[in-house]
């Protein structure tokens, strides 16, 4: 790993954890006496500072309620919103235990599966996953939107004092 890559997933890193501290309202005090760690040695840490300690991104992780997966991946991928966005739903830790149990149930045979299958799997799978998303959305804009008609709203052009739909 280059020195200029090792930069960016120390920026990622950094601002991944500090996304996330700051999402779940914690003070990096909280985090570091919660972790077990030295104010100093943590912050240290959430400026991205040292290697990449795999233990440390699964104590806060811990500490956070978040998911450590997803915070490697936001490394991989050079998204810091991606560990943010799979905090709540632990989307990468679902996922890595699906693999593991694929790893389980299929063994040897992976080696069988050709790159096009894997792409087109997981191309559809993800396409599906959004439409999921967007349908989800979607329902629940429809649902608000019913029910927000049947509401009984102020007449226009009343006074604040007025009461009700009574007209002088």
């Amino acid at each position: 790993m280059d020195p200029a890559e090792r930069q960016s997933q120390s920026e990622t890193l950094s601002s991944a954890l500090r996304l996330i501290r700051a999402h779940r309202r914690m003070k990096s005090a909280e985090v570091a006496e919660a972790m077990g760690m030295a104010q100093r040695s943590y912050e240290h840490f959430e400026a991205g500072g040292g290697r990449i300690n795999l233990e440390r991104i699964h104590r806060f992780a811990e500490v956070t309620d978040s998911d450590p997966y997803a915070i490697l991946a936001a490394l991989a991928l050079g998204s810091p919103r991606f560990a943010l966005r799979s905090a709540d739903n632990k989307l990468m830790t679902i996922l890595t235990v699906a693999l593991q149990e694929f790893d389980e149930t299929l063994g040897d045979v992976i080696v069988e599966l050709d790159a096009r299958t894997l792409i087109n799997a997981f191309t559809r799978t993800m396409k599906d996953l959004a439409l999921q998303a967007v349908r989800r959305d979607s329902a629940a804009q429809d649902w608000l939107e019913t029910r927000v008609a049947k509401l009984v709203t102020p007449a226009g052009g009343e006074d604040e004092g007025g009461a009700g739909n009574s007209r002088p």
